[in-house]
This record gives C-alpha cells, sequence and structure tokens, in this order.
C-alpha cells in the first residue's frame, strides 16, 4: 500500500537545542496512527513542521507523493489538520463557518459541508451560534473544517485536552470511522496511553526528539503477553486464590479481605469465573485494574508515558 504521508530524516533545532532527531515514519490510508511521548518530547514541533507552521533545518515531508518544498500547494491541499485548538469565528453558526472555510478552498461543492456536519454528528446543531458550543462540539466542528475539503490526511495535536469522558470517546468514534470507513489517513498526537490504546492501529513512540520505536497495538499486547490485571470482588479471598493458583493463574499481585488482584489474559476471564463459582465462591464483580501494556511502553522509552 502507498503512504499517504511519509516523512524522512527530519531534524530541527532550536539554537543548540535540538528538539526533532532524525525523525522517519510513514503513515497510511485507513489506519489512526498515534504520535505517543511525554509533554516536551517533541510531538507539537513535529506536527508543525508537517503542517508547514515550522521550517525543517534537514528532511523532507512528502504527503499523497507530493514533496511538500516542492510542491507545497498539492502536498497542502491533500492535508488538513488542528495544532491546539480550532479557530472560528464565535458569533457564526457552525455551517456558517464550514461553509465560509469552503469558500477559501478550490472546487468544493455546496454538499461537502452537510456530508461533513454528518460525519461529526453536528447536523442537528450546526445552526446555533459556536459561542453556544461545548469544547467538544467545538472539536468535532473542528474535524469538519478540516475535511471539507476531502484530505487524505488527517492531523490531530492533542485533540482530546480538556474534553469530558464523553467529549473523549465521541471524538474518539469520529476519527476511527474517518479511517476505517472513509480511508484517510490520522495522525493522532498524545501523552496519554489509554487514549491511544483506544484509538490507534499503530503508535510511533517519541522522546527527547527521536522517534523510539513504531509498533501496532496487536505488537504491544503481544509484547506485554496479552496480560491485564483484573480485580475480582469475590468471598473467601485467601482461599479462591488458593483455586486460582491451582489453575495456573499464580501471578496474584493483591489480596484484601474482599479483593484479589491477579494477572491475566482477558480470555481467561469466563474460566476463572467459572471455576470459583462451582468452588462454592461468591463473585460480585470484576474489573479491569490497570493493563501491563503499560510495561511494554516503559520498556521502551525508559519511563515518562502518562498512563492516565
Amino acid at each position: 500500500m502507498t503512504a499517504a504521508m511519509k516523512v524522512t530524516n527530519v531534524s530541527k533545532s532550536f539554537g543548540r537545542k535540538k528538539v526533532i532527531d532524525n525523525v522517519s515514519f510513514e503513515i497510511y490510508p485507513g489506519e489512526v496512527f498515534g504520535f505517543l511521548g511525554p509533554n516536551g518530547a517533541g510531538k507539537t514541533t513535529m506536527i508543525k513542521m508537517i503542517m508547514g507552521f515550522l521550517s525543517m533545518d534537514e528532511g523532507s515531508v512528502e504527503i499523497d507523493g507530493f514533496d511538500r518544498e516542492k510542491h507545497y500547494e498539492k502536498a497542502m491541499g491533500s492535508i488538513g489538520g488542528i495544532v491546539e485548538n480550532p479557530e472560528m469565528y464565535k458569533e457564526m453558526t457552525g455551517r456558517e463557518n464550514l461553509r465560509m472555510y469552503a469558500r477559501l478552498q478550490s472546487r468544493i461543492p455546496k454538499e461537502r459541508v452537510e456530508e461533513v456536519l454528518t460525519i461529526v454528528g453536528m447536523q442537528d446543531r450546526a445552526n446555533d451560534k459556536v459561542r453556544k458550543y461545548s469544547l467538544g462540539m467545538k472539536q468535532r466542528i473542528g474535524v469538519a473544517q478540516a475535511m471539507v475539503h476531502k484530505p487524505r490526511v488527517l492531523i490531530l495535536d492533542e485533540p482530546t485536552n480538556g474534553l469530558d469522558p464523553a467529549g473523549i470517546r465521541e471524538l474518539r468514534d469520529i476519527l476511527i470511522k474517518l479511517a476505517h470507513e472513509e480511508q484517510v489517513a490520522v495522525m493522532v498526537s498524545s501523552h496519554l496511553l489509554t487514549e491511544m490504546q483506544m484509538m490507534c492501529d499503530r503508535v510511533g513512540i517519541i522522546d527527547k526528539g527521536r522517534l523510539l520505536d513504531i509498533k501496532t497495538m496487536e505488537d504491544l499486547r503481544n509484547r506485554s503477553g496479552g496480560a491485564s490485571t483484573q480485580r475480582i470482588k469475590v468471598s473467601r479471598p485467601s482461599e479462591a486464590s488458593e483455586v486460582l493458583k491451582g489453575l495456573g493463574f499464580d501471578k496474584i499481585e493483591n489480596i484484601t479481605d474482599s479483593e484479589i488482584d491477579v494477572q491475566v489474559n482477558e480470555n481467561d476471564i469466563p474460566r476463572i469465573v467459572k471455576a470459583l463459582v462451582d468452588g462454592g465462591f461468591d463473585i460480585s464483580g470484576v474489573r479491569l485494574l490497570e493493563s501491563s501494556l503499560e510495561d511494554a511502553f516503559l520498556r521502551i522509552t525508559g519511563g515518562g508515558i502518562n498512563i492516565g
């Protein structure tokens, strides 16, 4: 498959400080590519260079096959994005903002505005003024604006900052749909592991300006053994832990008066529950406590990734 965007040996320094150090990666149509790293790792600087807001010291960026330096207009015509907060006129409606933006582009049919409003689920609120929108609604209109000209690549820098859980989920679902159903190459930066885990097909892990690794989420799950820590609320936890050990689940991390924390594969949970119920134990809950995917990330980065 041909890459929708190709970044090759890009470097950037501010004074004597090198903030991006020989970074290369590709993203493809139909995937959500996560750009994961701690605050200050260089994510926003890299995105600003891709979007043309900053110059590169070295390297190249190709978008839809066009070199950003040699064929700037064609390259930029194939990319859409939001860096920091989407900019809109607050006294205009969402629909008016999109129509005005569409008029600045070339050869965009009028119906495209309605298409993108439907994609982001804002068709019923499109006639409200932007000043009345929640932050999540502004983000959705911002994504719609970035998609008006049908870009092959969509780039968002920390798009869930400040959103409540419902807003995060809505935006995540929109981005996954754009990638998997519309075949857009979506790049999302974040310092939150949990967010990347739920959204991305692949992640590039950056720290101190260097791209440390690129992995599929499946690779990372395999690297961690696919295990996660489950908290089981059960009667007689000490006795129940012996049953688990008898089944081969000996990675028990904590036992309290009412709970057991045990590291298991998710597909083992039904067998564990059945064994405990058959053994006469009462189970009132099983919930994910933490994922050992964290360990895989921490091994790659040496620490510094926010897992919250």
